[in-house]
């Protein structure tokens, strides 16, 4: 039976916001994940002077892989051969190569829930089955080495995020040093999410790949650089599946944008701007977390990385996709629904991305702090 997925909930509220606009309303859009800063000038700057020169067709930049491996050893620590990066059209792809790469249909993957829709999604349509792991506040909403090592039997693979999407939390580094050591003694193999690496407002996030050299890394130009409308991602993956790696990836999706390629390797040299935006998104951070409290939401999960405020809004909602379409109606801020993220539990959660401006976040709060204070309060289920 072909398998059945959920459909991406957030695009709804996205077709919606885009109408609103259309009519002519004022929308400040909190639905994505998607940076409001732009890619970096240097980057812009190579795209204009490559778009007067002849076009490369297919290509994969023998330089850029090169760069990003130094790259991954300047923030990891872990010397990593240009031959083990595989360039993809975004995180997306990437997912899907290296799921495909270590899971056969009918595997187990354990993954976080709350956690990214696509992960459950790629799972599925792989035929792989995703193990949902319940991660509540009293475990950081991230996956833990106990919550692994309980599971009978163990699952084949796990997906780690960190920071992770939609809760924007950190796994410590004794907490990435535990998890590898469970899964090291029961067979589970890792896929590490990276892709909001390089965006932290205390500790830096950590790589996987210190910890287990044989974790598949999935990284993205999208978030930290600032790229998303780019496609340009890429693998870390162990030595024994480069071949297997790069079939997949020329099979299935030929190669990256060329384009993007000259951009992404001028994007690596432009940290001082780069980290400018982090520094924005941690303004932007720091005036919604003051705010939530004139809104009465006082549970969120700790956004230490990312760019999300993830928040129960029980006390308003059994629903938070006809919540989030009347918000978004209402004040014209559009939102992502909890059910995206976790289809147990997500009924009654909302995610905000302040990856948006610093002035559309202002006005943002100044929409929702009146309107979220003349709700109506339900009592919880």
């Amino acid at each position: 039976m072909t398998p059945q997925l959920e459909p991406f909930h957030a695009i709804t509220i996205s077709t919606i916001a885009q109408r609103l606009m259309a009519e002519g309303r004022s929308v400040i859009r909190m639905e994505y994940g998607q940076p409001s800063t732009g890619a970096p000038s240097a980057a812009l700057a190579r795209a204009r002077a490559v778009l007067d020169e002849e076009d490369k067709g297919y290509w994969e930049s023998a330089e850029l892989l090169a760069r990003l491996a130094r790259y991954m050893e300047e923030t990891t620590g872990v010397a990593v051969s240009p031959q083990q990066i595989v360039l993809t059209c975004g995180a997306s792809p990437a997912l899907v190569i290296a799921l495909s790469l270590r899971f056969s249909p009918g595997a187990r993957v354990a993954i976080a829930r709350p956690g990214y829709v696509a992960y459950r999604n790629t799972l599925r349509a792989l035929s792989i089955e995703p193990v949902e792991l319940p991660c509540g506040p009293e475990v950081g909403y991230q996956i833990t080495a106990a919550a692994l090592a309980a599971l009978d039997p163990a699952p084949d693979g796990v997906i780690i995020a960190s920071p992770a999407n939609p809760t924007g939390t950190v796994i410590p580094p004794e907490e990435m040093a535990a998890i590898a050591e469970v899964c090291r003694t029961r067979g589970i193999r890792i896929v590490s999410d990276e892709i909001y690496q390089g965006i932290t407002y205390g500790a830096p996030a950590r790589s996987m790949l210190p910890y287990d050299r044989e974790a598949i890394v999935v990284n993205s130009f999208s978030k930290y650089f600032s790229m998303p409308g780019w496609r340009l991602g890429w693998l870390v993956v162990p030595e024994d599946l480069i071949g297997q790696a790069r079939a997949r990836m020329g099979n299935l999706f030929l190669t990256p944008p060329s384009l993007s390629q000259h951009a992404g390797l001028a994007a690596l040299d432009c940290g001082e701007e780069l980290d400018g935006h982090v520094r924005t998104y941690a303004r932007n951070r720091d005036l919604l977390l003051a705010a939530l409290p004139s809104m009465g939401l006082a549970r969120i999960a700790p956004p230490d990385g990312a760019f999300y405020v993830y928040a129960d809004v029980g006390h308003l909602t059994q629903d938070s996709m006809a919540f989030c379409i009347r918000l978004l109606e209402e004040t014209g801020v559009a939102t992502a629904p909890g059910i995206d993220f976790d289809p147990v539990d997500g009924h009654r959660f909302v995610r905000f991305s302040f990856a948006v401006s610093t002035p559309l976040v202002e006005e943002a709060i100044a929409r929702l702090v009146p309107w979220f204070q003349a709700q109506k309060v339900l009592a919880p289920a």
